[in-house]
C-alpha cells in the first residue's frame, strides 16, 4: 500500500470519528435541555467534624515506623532522623 493513501486514511479516520463525536454531544445536549428543569439544587457541603484530641494508640511505634520509611527513603541512617511532632489530619 502506497504510504500517502495510509496516512490520509488514518487522518480521515480520526477527524470522522471526531465529528461523530461532536454530533452526539450536541444532539446530547439537546436532548437534556428539551427533557427541561432546572438543575437539582447542590447538597451543603458537610460540616467539618470537631476536633478530637483522642490519644494515638502506640505511638511510639507509629513514630518510629514513620521515621524508618522517611530513612528508607531518604537513604540515610535511622539515627538521623528526628520527628518532631504529630499531628493527626
Amino acid at each position: 500500500m502506497n504510504p500517502v493513501f495510509v496516512v490520509l486514511m488514518g487522518v480521515g479516520t480520526v477527524f470522522f470519528g471526531l465529528i461523530c463525536i461532536i454530533i452526539l454531544s450536541t444532539a446530547m445536549s439537546a436532548v437534556c435541555r428539551a427533557m427541561g428543569g432546572t438543575p437539582a439544587p447542590m447538597a451543603a457541603a458537610p460540616a467539618a467534624p470537631a476536633a478530637v484530641s483522642a490519644a494515638i494508640p502506640n505511638r511510639q511505634a507509629m513514630i518510629a515506623a514513620i521515621a524508618a520509611a522517611i530513612a528508607e527513603e531518604e537513604g540515610t541512617a535511622l539515627s538521623g532522623i528526628r520527628v518532631l511532632s504529630v499531628k493527626k489530619l
